[in-house]
C-alpha cells in the first residue's frame, strides 16, 4: 500500500493559472486563403460631443447588462467547497454504455448521471493500457512527455506533479482504491494520495499473485474509508477493473448476460457505480461532490483483428465514455459534442474548484465548452509502444484532427472519421496532401510535448510478469531494435495464435494452449517469452521436465535473457532443484543485482540449506527494494531469531501482528521469539491467538512448552494431548518426546 513514499524533494505548486491555450502550431489542412487588403473607412460622420457622450454611455450600459445576463445564465457555476470523487471504468467501451445508445439495459445507474450531468459524446483515451492512460489522467499530460508507454515495465516519474498531490496542497484528503496490478503503487501513481489501497491478496510473497479484484472488493475499503473522512473535504479516486479480460461477472450477472458477459461484467460494474452514489447520499455528500466518471480505454472484439486492446489505435480501443456531476452547478442532461481527451481533466477538475492550474499541464479545462453549441474539436495526440515490447513489432503513433485520423506506421493509415467513422478505407495513398500536413503536425507534437525527463523504465519480475500475463499482456520481449520491425497490421494472425492461447489458457484449457504456442514458437523461436508461454503452460499441465528442458533451450540459444533465466529458476525452485535454482538466480544477478525475484529466492534457498548468514544479506537487499513484503520480514524474522537477533525479530513480528492481526503464523513465530527472550507471558499470549486463528501441532506443542515454564501444568497436559492428537507427519523424535513430558507431567500432579 503506498503512500508517497519516492518524493525527493518538494514540488514547485501551484503554479500560476493556465489559461485555455493551443499548444501546438497549427499547420492548414487544406487551402489557405488570405482576406484583400480593403481601403480605410470614415466609421464616424460628426456629431455634436454631447451625443458622442450620451450614446457611449448607452453603449456601455448595455455591455454591461449584456455580460452580467451571461455570467447569470453560465451553465457552469464553479465552487471551490466541492469534494472530487473520480472513477475510472477501466477497459470499458462508450458504445456499450445505455447513455451513448447502447439498447441493452447494462448500466441504469451510470445512465442516470449522465441524465443529471454532462455527458461527453467523444472523448478519447491517449493510449489504449491502463497504466499509461491513469498516469495522462493524474497529469493531464501526454505519453510521450509522462514518459509511461507500457504496463508493467514504466513507472510515474517522482517529480511529475500528480493531481493528488495539487488538492492535497489545497488541503484536501487524499485516498485511492484501485483494483488492479498495473496500478500497483510500486508504479508510482501513489504519489500525492494519504492512502493507496492496492490489497489485492494481503501478505503475499509477490502482489502479482493475485493481480485484481472485483468492484465489491474497492467499494467495501471505500465505504469504512468515507465513514470516517466523509466530514473533511476529499479527493478520492476509485477504479473499476471488471470489464477487462477474462470476462467473468459473478451471478445473477453470469446467468442474465451469458451470450455476452462483457456486458455482464459492465453491468456489475454498474451496480456498484450505483452503490457508490446511494453511499453518497447517505452522507449527505451528493450535491457535495464533484463527479467523474471516465473510461481509461476501450476494448476489440475483432472488429480489426484485435480481441482486447493495447496492439492498435482504432476507435474500438480509443473512445472512452466521460461523464460529469456536480449537482446544479453544472446543467442536466447536456451533451457536449465536440472531441476532447484525458489529459483534460485535471485541469477540468482544478477549474472547477478554482485552483490554478500547474504551467506543466497539457490538458484544457472543459468547462468553458459546456455551454457553447459548438464546442472546438480538441486535437489528440495517441500513441502505442505495446507491439513493440510486447510482440517486437513497429510501435504505433497517431494524431486525430478536425475529421482526420492519422496513424504513423510502417504502412500509414489515414481516416476521415466524419464520413467513415467505422475506419473501413485507408486513405493514406489518395489524400497525400492531408497526409503530408499531419505527419508534419505529428511531429510537432512529438517535439513540442518531449518531455525533459527520460522515461522511468523498471524491470519487471516474473511473478509480476506471470499475473499480467493473467491479465490479457501476454508476451513481454527483450530490448529490440526499433527500426524496421514489422506492421501490426501484417501480423494479425499470429495475434489471433496469442489470443486463441490466451483464451484457452483462461479457460484451463491447457492442451489447446499448448498446441497454439508450439506452433507460436515454431513461427518465431527468436522471441524469450514464446518459451515462456509454452513452459508455463507444461507446468500447469504437470509435465515439469518438459518445461526445464524448454527454458534450458531458451537460455541456451538466449544466455543474458533475464526472462529466461527469471522463469528457469522459478521452475527449477519449483521443482526441488535448489541447486541448480541458486546457480541460476545468481546467473540472474550477474545480469541485474537489484532483481527483486532473484535476491528473494536466493534468500529463501540459502535459509533452506542452512546458510543463515547469506540467506539474511539477500533478505536485507530484498527488502530494501520492497519494505513492505511480508514474505520477506517474516522470513527474515525467523533468521533473526535462529541466530541469536531476538530483540530485531520481535521488532519486525510486532509491527508484522499489527498489519495482519489475522495470521496465526506470524502470532505463532512471535510467541516463539518472546520464548527465545525469556518473556514467557507474552509468549503464552501469542501463542494463545496463533491457536485460536488456526490450531496447528506446532502452535500446540509450543503453547503447551510455555503453559509448562509459566507453571500451568495442567494446560501444559491439555495442550500436549492436542498436539500428540494431531501429530501425523510430525517428526518422530519430536512426538516421543513430546510423550515423555506427557507422562512426566502427569505424574507431578499425581503426587
Amino acid at each position: 500500500m503506498g503512500k508517497g513514499r519516492r518524493r525527493k524533494h518538494k514540488k514547485p505548486f501551484p503554479a500560476e493559472k493556465k489559461t485555455a491555450t493551443t499548444f501546438i502550431p497549427r499547420a492548414p489542412i487544406g487551402p489557405s486563403t488570405t482576406r484583400p487588403e480593403s481601403t480605410p473607412q470614415k466609421l464616424w460622420p460628426k456629431f455634436p460631443t454631447y451625443l458622442r457622450i450620451i450614446f457611449f454611455a448607452a453603449l456601455a450600459l448595455f455591455v454591461v447588462s449584456l455580460v452580467g445576463r451571461i455570467f447569470l445564465l453560465s451553465p457552469v457555476k464553479r465552487d471551490e467547497s466541492l469534494n472530487v470523487l473520480l472513477i475510472t471504468l477501466d477497459t470499458t467501451r462508450a458504445d456499450r454504455l445505455g447513455c451513448y445508445g447502447y439498447p441493452k439495459p447494462t448500466t441504469p445507474n451510470i445512465d442516470s448521471v449522465a441524465a443529471e450531468g454532462v455527458r461527453f459524446a467523444r472523448a478519447y483515451a491517449q493510449v489504449p493500457l491502463t497504466f499509461p492512460s491513469h498516469c495522462s489522467i493524474m497529469t493531464g499530460t501526454f505519453p510521450v512527455y509522462h514518459g509511461a508507454r507500457n504496463n508493467g515495465t514504466y513507472y510515474l516519474h517522482p517529480d511529475f506533479i500528480t493531481l493528488a498531490e495539487v488538492m492535497k496542497s489545497y488541503g484536501f484528503q487524499t485516498a485511492a482504491f484501485v483494483s488492479s496490478f498495473t496500478v500497483d503503487s510500486r508504479f508510482g501513481l501513489d504519489q500525492g494520495f494519504d492512502l493507496y489501497d492496492d490489497d489485492f491478496r494481503r501478505g503475499q510473497a509477490f502482489k502479482a499473485l493475485n493481480a485484481e479484484r472485483r468492484a465489491e472488493e474497492v467499494f467495501k475499503p471505500f465505504s469504512s474509508w468515507l465513514d470516517n473522512n466523509y466530514q473533511k473535504p476529499f479527493f478520492c479516486w476509485l477504479h473499476f477493473f471488471d470489464p477487462h479480460l477474462p470476462y467473468d461477472p459473478p451471478s445473477p450477472f453470469r446467468e442474465k448476460f451469458a451470450t455476452d458477459p462483457y456486458d455482464g461484467e459492465i453491468a456489475y460494474m454498474d451496480q456498484y457505480v450505483g452503490k457508490v452514489i446511494e453511499k453518497l447520499k447517505e452522507k449527505n455528500l451528493w450535491e457535495k461532490t464533484f463527479l467523474i466518471l471516465a473510461g481509461d480505454h476501450g476494448e476489440g472484439f475483432g472488429e480489426k483483428g484485435e480481441a482486447g486492446h493495447g496492439v492498435f489505435l482504432y476507435e474500438e480501443t480509443m473512445r472512452v465514455p466521460l461523464i460529469l456531476y456536480a449537482g446544479k452547478r453544472l446543467p442536466a442532461r447536456k451533451v457536449v459534442g465536440g472531441r476532447v481527451r484525458l489529459v483534460d481533466l485535471l485541469p477540468t477538475i482544478l477549474d472547477m474548484l478554482k485552483i490554478p492550474i500547474p504551467d506543466k499541464v497539457q490538458g484544457e479545462s472543459l468547462l468553458p465548452y459546456v455551454g457553447k453549441k459548438r464546442p472546438k474539436q480538441l486535437p489528440n495526440y495517441m500513441e502505442t509502444y505495446f507491439p513493440q515490447e510486447n510482440y517486437g513489432w513497429s510501435r504505433l503513433v497517431g494524431l486525430i484532427d478536425g475529421p482526420w485520423k492519422y496513424i504513423e506506421a510502417p504502412r500509414e493509415e489515414l481516416y476521415n472519421l466524419d464520413k467513415d467513422p467505422s475506419e473501413s478505407t485507408n486513405l493514406a495513398t489518395t489524400e497525400t496532401r492531408v497526409i503530408a500536413n499531419l505527419r508534419a503536425e505529428l511531429k510537432k507534437y512529438l517535439k513540442i510535448y518531449a518531455s525533459p525527463f527520460s522515461a522511468e523504465k523498471r524491470k519487471i519480475t516474473a511473478e509480476e510478469r506471470e499475473k499480467l500475463r493473467t491479465l490479457g499482456y501476454v508476451s513481454f520481449t527483450e530490448e529490440l531494435p526499433v527500426n524496421n520491425l514489422p506492421d501490426p497490421k501484417d501480423r494479425i494472425s499470429e495475434l489471433k495464435l496469442i489470443t486463441a492461447a490466451e483464451i484457452c489458457e483462461l479457460e484451463q484449457k491447457f492442451e489447446e494452449a499448448a498446441r497454439i504456442y508450439e506452433e507460436i514458437l515454431s513461427q518465431r523461436p527468436d522471441v524469450p517469452t514464446n518459451y515462456i508461454n509454452l513452459a508455463l503452460v507444461y507446468a500447469r499441465l504437470k509435465r515439469f521436465d518438459q518445461a526445464v528442458a524448454l527454458l534450458e533451450k531458451g537460455a541456451e540459444k538466449m544466455p543474458r535473457s533475464l526472462l529466461l533465466l527469471s522463469r528457469l529458476g522459478h521452475t527449477y525452485l519449483a521443482t526441488g532443484r535448489l541447486k541448480k535454482a541458486l546457480d541460476t538466480w545468481q546467473r540472474v544477478l550477474s545480469l541485474d543485482p537489484e532483481y527483486f525475484d532473484a535476491l528473494l529466492a536466493s534468500g529463501w534457498i540459502l535459509d533452506l540449506l542452512g546458510e543463515k548468514e547469506g540467506a539474511r544479506q539477500f533478505y536485507e537487499r530484498a527488502l530494501r527494494i520492497e519494505p513492505e513484503n511480508k514474505f520477506i520480514r517474516a522470513n527474515l524474522a525467523l533468521n533473526l531469531a535462529t541466530t541469536g537477533n531476538i530483540p530485531r525479530a520481535v521488532e519486525i513480528l510486532e509491527k508484522l501482528s499489527a498489519e495482519f492481526p489475522e495470521d496465526y503464523e506470524i502470532w505463532q513465530n512471535l510467541g516463539i521469539a518472546y520464548g527465545y527472550a525469556g518473556e514467557i507471558d507474552k509468549a503464552a499470549e501469542c501463542l494463545e491467538k496463533a491457536v485460536a486463528l488456526k490450531p496447528t501441532p506446532t502452535g500446540y506443542f509450543n503453547l503447551a512448552v510455555a503453559k509448562k515454564k509459566q507453571g500451568h501444568t495442567e494446560e501444559a497436559i491439555k495442550y500436549l494431548k492436542l498436539y500428540l492428537e494431531n501429530a501425523a507427519g510430525e517428526d518422530e523424535e519430536k512426538i516421543r518426546s513430546a510423550r515423555y513430558e506427557l507422562i512426566t507431567l502427569e505424574k507431578s500432579l499425581r503426587r
